[in-house]
């Protein structure tokens, strides 16, 4: 499978992330990769993992969308 190369990729660590997300902790986050609520992270090397910065803002678009139309 090609990506898309056309525009720049950008890591997220665990902490940038938990920033994103309204600072909730980090077993939370964990907790919603694995129930498939939150997009699962990118392997960089044995000891250290990251998400793309466009799926993370992805995401939290989505929340935005979504509580939107539970309000009206």
């Amino acid at each position: 499978m090609l990506l898309d190369t056309t525009t720049e990729t950008k890591f997220l660590r665990l902490p940038k992330v938990r920033e994103i997300v309204g600072g909730v902790g980090a077993s939370t986050i964990w907790s919603w990769v694995k129930q498939g609520k939150f997009p699962q992270p990118v392997r960089l090397s044995e000891n250290c993992t990251a998400w793309l910065a466009a799926d993370v803002e992805k995401w939290a678009q989505e929340r935005i969308i979504a509580s939107k139309k539970a309000v009206v």
